[in-house]
């Protein structure tokens, strides 16, 4: 399957795909990156054996440093609504996808680098990895859900100190803010993630994408209409095989053979 850019390279790894940002010397991301990301998650949700993405970074010292700024030196107010609307709905679909996400952050992850990172399910860091949103420094915001994931995961107080004074956190700092869920040793960001992928892939893809939305729906949603849906959604699982299937081998005292159907 071809990501659609060299810029992200792709990799299909058992039932995990691996985006890599490759666009050096920072791994940033811009208008051919971000437009060819929510078409290759397209792609992969329609492939029924892809049921996990890791992102990472290529190269040893950025996850990715977000928008060149360069892009904003001349003060354009069009090349800053399309940016930020790219940015806006590259990260939204990543949010929204089916697929349970890993950021696996080897270096640097600052401005849009970081909330491509907060737009993942789970985020691992190695110890040397540096996260900010500095966007304040230099006259701008984070405009693709940076004030909103940020502030959701690590409280209002912490997603005011890293934008408002422009705090940037180490990976154990963040760690202990629960802005990331686990520090890897240098080199081992990637690795770690595709552990948390292999223990993902132990569980119903069915399920998965049921709980996720769940999951997600407590953002936003009132509890008790999320409790409703979660009772919905209990009952459509009824509807796949892989219900069964669970169910089947757990009582057989095997390992399901999970078919996402």
């Amino acid at each position: 399957m071809e990501s659609g850019t060299p810029k992200l390279k792709l990799e299909i790894r058992n039932h995990t795909a691996v985006l890599t940002i490759a666009n050096a010397p920072a791994n940033t991301w811009d208008t051919e990156s971000l437009g060819a990301l929510p078409a290759l998650l397209d792609r992969l949700e329609a492939d029924a054996n892809v049921w996990t993405l890791v992102l990472t970074g290529e190269g040893a010292k950025f996850f990715s440093a977000g928008a060149d700024l360069k892009l904003f030196k001349d003060g354009d107010r069009a090349m800053a609504r399309s940016m930020a609307r790219l940015f806006g709905e590259a990260f939204e679909r990543l949010s929204n996808t089916r697929l349970v996400t890993i950021a696996a952050l080897n270096g640097y992850a600052m401005g849009g680098g970081l909330e491509c990172a907060l737009a993942c399910d789970l985020r691992v860091a190695e110890k040397q990895s540096q996260l900010a949103l500095p966007e304040a420094a230099v006259g701008l915001l984070p405009c693709a859900g940076g004030t909103q994931t940020l502030a959701w995961l690590v409280g209002e107080g912490w997603a005011k100190r890293m934008i408002l004074a422009g705090e940037r956190v180490s990976a154990d700092t963040a760690l202990r803010i629960g802005l990331v869920e686990e520090v890897a040793e240098t080199g081992q960001g990637l690795a770690k993630a595709l552990e948390l992928a292999a223990r993902i892939e132990n569980q119903s893809p069915s399920s998965l994408a049921a709980c996720k939305k769940l999951i997600q729906a407590a953002r936003t949603r009132p509890m008790g209409s999320a409790w409703a849906l979660e009772r919905e959604l209990f009952v459509d699982l009824f509807d796949r095989a892989d219900q069964k299937e669970g169910v089947v081998a757990f009582l057989e005292k095997r390992k399901p053979a999970w078919k996402n159907a």
